[in-house]
């Protein structure tokens, strides 16, 4: 049963609760805050990509010189570079961290966005291609021999890779709640990131995502690493806990309004698939299973990553618990207040959860 835990890289002081508008890179922030979640034992952080934001590539090279084992996972959207250039690029910083990079591929659910950087394919398009994209990669790694492609989305001719992953290759995480992303990441996957939703609907998801990697001829050892993720509000009681969560509901709809929020006042009902499942469960009640909140999810227009987990440290332990005994494998966690939350989930979450790990394989019970 094991189990790894992921944060969100944030490259300055700016948080949703406290927004600093147009906050440029804080050197000695970045550096804190990834040092941080190396001494606190997370296993990985996710570099972001939006296309107004920073660049992935040059925050995730940072990181990795300034930690010892944190993993670092570049957010890739297929539209913003060729294979063959993220090939070599993804084995240069591979190479640099000794076998910490990991890439984690935006297919692009929201058309708008992609626009913003000259990208026109529909949804399945961008689908078909980030599956052709992802054979490149690894054509790349493994292949010793210069190699022709004619794909649907990428032509080119007797390419030659010289830059070989650290170990051989590289983990792939393809994210989505969409039966176009079912598809590609069962079948080629090595990592299938999921937003929190309850219990039920996670296990749904993750037998979709399982079924793919049957069909795609994959054995049950081998089908995709499940990811989750949540953004926990903790403190040492339930009372202490609930009063936070509403101090941080009310920041972030005061923020919304001023224009300073994820996403606009008046803005559209979300595009991509995942957002709207998030507030279709929303209509069903504010409170989900053990602690999974969600008028953090309607405060942002379900705009990313947006289920908040509230409650003591140890009903967060035993929620996170209930999704590693479902079968994820890999926690996201990251709350409002970015770098001490950090490291109060290293504090009091962390180590309860693998605690409560080791508890069930030696044969404890779960708690109910």
């Amino acid at each position: 049963m094991p189990a790894e835990f992921i944060s969100l890289t944030f490259p300055n002081p700016s948080t949703e609760l406290a927004p600093i508008p147009g906050a440029p890179i804080d050197p000695d922030f970045l550096v804190r805050y990834a040092r941080s979640l190396d001494d606190h034992e997370f296993n990985y952080t996710l570099v972001p990509y939006g296309s107004s934001f920073f660049d992935p590539w040059t925050i995730g090279a940072t990181i990795a010189a300034v930690t010892k084992k944190l993993k670092v996972i570049i957010a890739l959207r297929p539209n913003t570079l060729y294979p063959t250039v993220a090939a070599k690029a993804l084995a240069t910083l591979d190479q640099l961290s000794r076998g910490r990079a990991v890439v984690h591929f935006i297919a692009g659910g929201d058309d708008a966005e992609q626009a913003r950087e000259g990208d026109f394919l529909n949804k399945e398009q961008r689908y078909e291609r980030q599956e052709e994209y992802i054979k490149i990669l690894r054509r790349a790694w493994k292949s010793t021999e210069p190699f022709d492609w004619e794909g649907k989305y990428y032509q080119f001719k007797d390419f030659s890779n010289k830059v070989v992953p650290f170990n051989g290759t590289i983990p792939v995480s393809v994210g989505g709640s969409s039966d176009d992303a079912y598809r590609v990441g069962g079948a080629l996957a090595d990592i299938f990131g999921l937003w929190g939703e309850p219990l039920k609907e996670t296990k749904e998801q993750i037998d979709r995502i399982y079924a793919e990697a049957d069909k795609a001829g994959r054995s049950k050892e081998d089908r995709p690493r499940i990811w989750v993720t949540f953004r926990p509000i903790i403190a040492e009681t339930e009372e202490l806990a609930w009063a936070k969560a509403h101090r941080t509901l009310d920041a972030l709809n005061q923020n919304r309004e001023k224009g300073q929020g994820k996403s606009p006042p008046n803005a559209p009902a979300p595009q991509n698939v995942g957002s709207q499942r998030l507030l279709d469960i929303a209509k069903r009640g504010e409170v989900q299973d053990r602690a999974l909140w969600y008028p953090t999810v309607t405060a942002t227009n379900a705009r990313g990553a947006s289920t908040a987990l509230v409650g003591s440290y140890q009903t967060i332990i035993d929620s996170i618990l209930d999704y590693i005994d479902l079968g994820a494998e890999l926690i996201s966690i990251r709350g409002y207040d970015n770098l001490n939350d950090a490291i109060d989930y290293g504090r009091y979450i962390l180590p309860g959860v693998r605690a409560g790990i080791k508890e069930r394989e030696n044969g404890a019970k779960p708690s109910s």
